[in-house]
């Protein structure tokens, strides 16, 4: 996303998304209750080795608007989690690009060997490949409990490079093969950005992967994510609470129903924030502890409409 403010869609009412509780038509939004808490998020920082066009939290070399986590604050949650008695199963860490903050390793195993799941966003350039000798005997120890889900934005290099950086396909494909190769359990997520329908780039990355001598299944959705394109300057229609039944939707079926994300913004201390999507905005801050993250999260923001109630989007692996 453009640091820029964006151009707002000549048609987008500047009423929506203004009220927490109520619609700009005066209708009751629609909130999502937190079911189980299945994947506790941690976003590792904002900085990355790469400037994207289209990133949705402006991730690049210079952002630090949040600033790398620690392992020991990684442990607290940890405890908390076995303190209170949570379900959770799934570890995240999001950025930025997560190899950029030089606690990840040491995170990743410790919660491995705390009985979670672990998945790691990264777009499998150098950053993670300084660490191939750490990496490697995680994957031998711990198999499918730890995922990598690369990010290659469209099956072919131009589009993949438009959006992130010339040289950028290269070497994300062969950070992608030397995973493969050495017994990762892997995933790939793409974009729906370029007008092409879902069945298409299937199919595109469904020869790329062959090509690349990949064992992914391009029709499995947790194999390869293809995520809906988000424009917070778009007229998207705001979610009252009587659209879950016109849309044949449940509450619980949305994101922020079974996860939550840790960032720790610069100049602060860590706080749970209620959408992996928004983590810069104040309204989705839930408090510093997962029990103050409990909570209802109310739908007022376009993300919640583009991504998740009508783009059917989710960052985690279930």
């Amino acid at each position: 996303m453009p640091s820029a403010l964006p151009l707002l869609d000549p048609a987008f009412d500047p009423k929506k998304f203004q009220n927490p509780s109520h619609t700009a038509k005066a209708i009751p939004r629609a909130h999502v209750a937190l079911g189980t808490l299945d994947t506790l998020w941690f976003n590792t920082g904002t900085r990355c080795n790469l400037t994207c066009r289209h990133c949705y939290i402006e991730s690049s070399p210079r952002n630090d608007r949040l600033v790398y986590i620690t392992l020991d604050e990684v442990r607290s949650y940890l405890d908390e989690i076995a303190a209170l008695g949570l379900p959770t199963g799934e570890i995240g860490f999001t950025g930025g690009e997560p190899f950029m903050n030089p606690d990840l390793m040491d995170s990743t195993k410790l919660c491995l060997e705390s009985g979670f799941r672990v998945l790691i966003l990264t777009n499998a350039m150098r950053p993670m490949m300084k660490y191939a000798e750490r990496l490697q005997p995680l994957a031998t120890r711990w198999g499918e409990r730890l995922v990598l889900r690369v990010s290659l934005d469209h099956f072919g290099a131009t589009l993949h490079e438009q959006e992130r950086g010339p040289g950028t396909w290269q070497l994300t494909l062969d950070g992608l093969q030397w995973l493969a190769h050495n017994g990762f359990t892997i995933a790939v997520a793409g974009r729906l950005r370029w007008g092409e329908s879902e069945a298409r780039m299937r199919d595109g990355y469904r020869r790329l992967f062959a090509d690349l001598g990949l064992a992914l299944d391009a029709g499995d959705p947790a194999a390869l994510m293809l995520f809906p394109e988000m424009d917070e300057s778009a007229d998207v229609p705001e979610i009252s609470v009587n659209c879950w039944d016109h849309l044949s939707l449940e509450p619980h079926q949305m994101m922020c129903a079974h996860s939550r994300m840790v960032v720790r913004p610069k100049g602060g201390t860590p706080e749970v924030m209620a959408c992996t999507l928004l983590p810069y905005d104040r309204d989705f801050a839930m408090g510093a502890s997962l029990a103050d993250a409990a909570g209802k999260v109310m739908l007022n923001h376009p993300y919640c409409a583009q991504f998740c109630v009508l783009g059917g989007g989710s960052c985690s692996t279930g």
